[in-house]
């Protein structure tokens, strides 16, 4: 949004959270000061897969992470349609490799 590719509110294509889930693996709590990592994990025709960490203080482990899957569909149908061109060039360049893999997926 703050790229200027998507419109929620009045734009022909928006994105539907078809998936999510998170994994806790230590707790947070007021006042910790909390930090968010997010990338974009896969990138397919109309579905965008981004992938979440979040940081307690400046822990170098994450206390949670998780993902969530967008489809992105035609407003009025809600069918499926391929990412718009300029969404699609500001996720590419949120793809990051994964660690654990060394490579950035497909």
């Amino acid at each position: 949004m703050d790229a200027g590719v998507l419109d929620i509110h009045h734009g022909a294509v928006i994105g539907l959270v078809v998936e999510t889930q998170c994994n806790y693996f230590a707790p947070i709590a007021f006042p910790q000061a909390v930090s968010a990592g997010v990338r974009v994990a896969q990138l397919g025709r109309s579905s965008v897969r981004y992938e979440i960490a979040l940081y307690a203080d400046d822990a170098p482990e994450s206390a949670a992470a998780g993902h969530f899957i967008h489809v992105y569909v035609d407003r009025t149908t809600r069918r499926p349609v391929p990412l718009p061109a300029p969404l699609k060039a500001v996720l590419q360049s949120w793809i990051v490799p994964n660690a654990s893999e060394g490579t950035t997926p497909t």
